[in-house]
């Protein structure tokens, strides 16, 4: 099993697995097809399915096109609202593709019909992968448009968090920097969050993507999964997991970062009126 890490959009992430022995593939949040395609031809494979892991426009704006184009395509989600859908699937469901085994988990909060897809290959010495969509994040996780603190709770905990430690996490998003910075607001003290936020500024200068991670090293640094940790309970001034995810989401809601300051000279300029011949609309 091969994962292709393809970087869409502003900063998306859709993934292109790859059954090594059939050259067969299965596609996860098929966002923009043409990209999509010119990887398939390039890895000489088939595309047989799309697993969409949410209806949002820049995880499943693909799909309608990627039918259209690939006759016998199948579409699977757990949301009505997802586009050209042919299978919806419930929570701990499996699909096989070839000797790519997939289990269905169904984390609702992000939206109402959000699934992460767990994949492995029997037998096979690689770790296992989880494709989070916007659930899990390097370093965070989404926001709660169409859900709850407790049911992200439930999603990070006894869902996510009960995978195989080793387990690789692609999320749908590159945020990690963002979501270190922040992390690192909640846990100045915390060695590992600024090792990894060191790491992943580097990698974000040289444009490389910071997945995937592994689930053991989301409990290091990611405050989301750290939820019953001394220092994240001072932060929050709360105590019950519960309250700390929900005063945590907050708190990253409102986190901006710092603003570079204007130019002194350039702000001088506008407020002489230096500019103002380049300003006047022709």
């Amino acid at each position: 099993m091969k994962v292709k890490v393809i970087s869409v959009l502003e900063d998306n992430y859709m993934y292109l697995v790859i059954e090594e022995s059939t050259r067969d593939a299965v596609a996860v949040d098929a966002a923009v097809p043409k990209r999509l395609l010119e990887i398939i031809r390039k890895e000489d494979v088939v595309l047989r399915a799309i697993l969409t892991t949410h209806h949002h426009w820049d995880h499943a704006r693909g799909n309608e096109e990627l039918a259209r184009l690939c006759p016998g395509l199948r579409v699977y989600g757990a949301d009505e609202r997802i586009g050209a859908l042919t299978h919806k699937v419930t929570h701990n469901q499996e699909l096989t593709f070839g000797a790519i085994r997939v289990r269905c988990l169904f984390t609702p909060c992000h939206t109402s019909g959000h699934m992460c897809y767990f994949m492995w290959e029997d037998g096979s010495p690689d770790a296992p992968a989880l494709f989070s969509g916007d659930t899990l994040f390097v370093g965070g996780c989404g926001k709660f448009f169409e859900g709850t603190a407790e049911q992200m709770y439930t999603n990070l905990t006894q869902i996510l968090g009960a995978l195989p430690k080793e387990t690789k996490v692609f999320c749908g998003h590159e945020c990690t920097v963002r979501n270190l910075k922040f992390a690192l607001k909640v846990e100045p003290e915390n060695e590992i969050v600024k090792k990894k936020l060191a790491w992943a500024k580097q990698r974000d200068d040289e444009d490389l993507p910071t997945v995937p991670s592994t689930l053991q090293e989301e409990f290091l640094y990611n405050p989301f999964l750290r939820v019953t940790e001394e220092p994240l309970q001072k932060f929050t001034g709360k105590t019950d997991p519960v309250e700390v995810l929900r005063t945590l989401r907050t708190e990253k809601d409102n986190f901006k970062k710092p603003k570079e300051r204007p130019n002194p000279q350039a702000m001088l300029a506008f407020d002489w009126g230096l500019f103002s011949p380049f300003l006047e609309k022709k």
